[in-house]
């Protein structure tokens, strides 16, 4: 059954472009974006984590870490992240190939990548909301994280 909000967000730890193991527990009491990408290098994922990166203050303001997930190698992850100038974590869930992607129910079996994803995770480590692209090829609105994260508040 796949996660739905009010479902804890099951832990992982995965490394970041910097070969450094992130989890989800590190961010404890802290409000994240678990922001699943499909492919590094491509328009729309690009098109995505250069919005989070050029609004990164309208998501640090509301208390939020950005954790982003791509089943490609760190090396891969390293080199987008140093030419895209993205200060956040890019995680590696390339091996065990997708398991954490799996974890969050977003692995497309088709292709061999993460579904376009966004968990709201609260500061208890419970899942609040997951906003999903209507699309494969479609970017995800960045509006609805700071909405997402606004209903945290409220």
């Amino acid at each position: 059954m796949p996660l739905q909000p009010g479902d804890p967000a099951p832990d992982f730890t995965l490394p970041d472009q910097d070969r450094k193991p992130i989890s989800l527990a590190d961010s404890a009491g802290r409000r994240r974006l678990l922001v699943f990408i499909p492919l590094p290098f491509t328009r729309v994922c690009e098109g995505e984590l250069c919005t989070i990166r050029d609004n990164i203050t309208a998501l640090s303001s509301r208390d939020a870490e950005v954790l982003a997930v791509t089943c490609g190698m760190t090396s891969t992850n390293k080199r987008w992240a140093i030419e895209q100038g993205f200060t956040f974590p890019i995680l590696s869930d390339f091996w065990p190939h997708g398991d954490t992607t799996r974890a969050y129910g977003c692995f497309n079996e088709m292709i061999g990548v993460p579904d376009r994803s966004t968990f709201t995770i609260d500061e208890a480590g419970v899942i609040r909301d997951i906003v999903v692209s209507e699309s494969f090829g479609r970017e995800r609105d960045f509006a609805e994280y700071t909405r997402s994260l606004d209903q945290l508040s409220g």
